[in-house]
């Protein structure tokens, strides 16, 4: 399974197509600050997150099961909520250039009737990826290839880590937010709660939250010591999840193109034929 290597001075990023254009290093003169969890094999074989997965095309999770049995993609929680969309570590995915700072691969999704069994809109995912000097920037492009509007719901999940420094003195900031409380599932309960702009040691604090009325250009971080790590929501992506489970050095801020069950509930954008849409975000180390 080839690895895709992008590099510029001292930070490479590394991208496997083939396993659902999963990211799996970003590393800083030699410094990994990507998670790796339980690693690449498991995200084939079980489709258990790393590093910096795709999840589409919805992410989390929905709050209702119709799907077949053995429907093609489809991965439960424990409670038995498809999570994370259809594509986890897809080898479908078309590598269409590449140089030594870029990187783009399109997925067909039409292409796929047990996909489209699951998700009936057929459409072309594609991804570009630049590094350039210390940021990685991933520009996502759904165009409609039918006559049905495709709905944004999906997302994705960069597992950050500062290595060296306990995670208890981890500093964490957020731009003003609205929050969205879940209930024991794991899904929004329709409230919501004022998030002011915040910068707080994450010490032994657990995060698994959902907000929407993200900023254009919001920007989230991770610092401690002499490093930071900076997610920017760039355009596209008007929901974040924050996650950063007590008993692992990671931190997430997921960008999401809708909040948690937006598919089942239809509060969602989309790419209508003829217009396609684009979100991007970047990661600047």
């Amino acid at each position: 399974m080839d690895i895709v290597t992008l590099q510029d001075g001292p930070v490479i990023a590394r991208f496997v197509p083939h396993a659902g254009m999963i990211g799996i290093s970003l590393s800083d003169d030699g410094t990994e600050l990507l998670g790796q969890r339980r690693g690449l094999d498991t995200y084939i074989s079980a489709g258990k997150t790393m590093g910096l997965p795709l999840l589409h095309p919805w992410a989390n999770r929905l709050s209702v099961n119709n799907f077949e049995p053995d429907a093609a993609g489809v991965r439960t929680d424990p409670n038995g909520l498809p999570i994370h969309g259809l594509l986890a570590a897809h080898p479908d995915w078309e590598v269409v250039s590449q140089s030594a700072q870029t990187l783009v691969a399109h997925f067909d999704f039409a292409a796929h009737p047990e996909l489209l069994a699951s998700f009936p809109y057929p459409h072309l995912l594609e991804i570009a990826v630049t590094l350039s000097g210390r940021t990685l920037t991933l520009r996502t492009t759904v165009t409609a290839t039918g006559g049905t509007a495709v709905p944004l719901c999906f997302g994705f999940h960069p597992y950050l880590q500062i290595p060296g420094v306990p995670r208890g003195q981890w500093w964490v900031e957020t731009p003003a937010l609205r929050h969205l409380p879940v209930d024991e599932r794991g899904l929004p309960t329709g409230e919501s709660t004022t998030a002011p702009a915040a910068r707080e040691v994450l010490g032994d604090r657990a995060f698994d939250d959902g907000y929407d009325q993200v900023p254009h250009g919001a920007v989230f971080a991770v610092s401690a010591g002499d490093r930071r790590i900076q997610v920017q929501f760039l355009e596209g992506y008007p929901a974040a999840q924050i996650f950063a489970p007590p008993a692992e050095d990671v931190i997430c801020f997921e960008p999401m193109a809708a909040p948690t069950d937006a598919l089942t509930r239809g509060d969602y954008r989309t790419a209508a034929p003829g217009n396609p849409a684009v979100a991007s975000f970047s990661i600047t180390v």
